[in-house]
């Protein structure tokens, strides 16, 4: 178990313009410190939430937070699948207004 230890997810996103053919490509690395869990901490979790189709076995933002001493990094939207911090950047730099 990640119990107590810090773990970094890694997504990846690009963003193909049709009109132009420019293609931008990043990775998005998200750290997670883990709080010091014990076993039954765990599996009440576990039975609350039952995350496993998730990476790294939690819901970030559900219940998978009380997981969680820290988190580090540019875009926590990243850790739930896509990062729009960094989407919304590269929106605008191919001409897409934003909002």
């Amino acid at each position: 178990a990640a119990s107590g230890t810090r773990v970094t997810f890694l997504t990846g996103l690009a963003l193909l313009n049709s009109s132009t053919g420019e293609c931008q490509v990043d990775c998005m690395p998200f750290t997670v410190h883990m709080r010091e869990l014990d076993q039954a901490s765990i599996e009440r979790y576990l039975r609350a939430e039952t995350p496993y189709d998730c990476a790294g076995s939690f819901k970030a933002e559900g219940l998978g937070v009380s997981l969680f001493r820290s988190t580090q990094g540019a875009d926590a939207t990243s850790l739930i699948g896509l990062p729009l911090i960094r989407l919304v950047d590269m929106l605008i730099k191919e001409g897409v207004s934003v909002p």
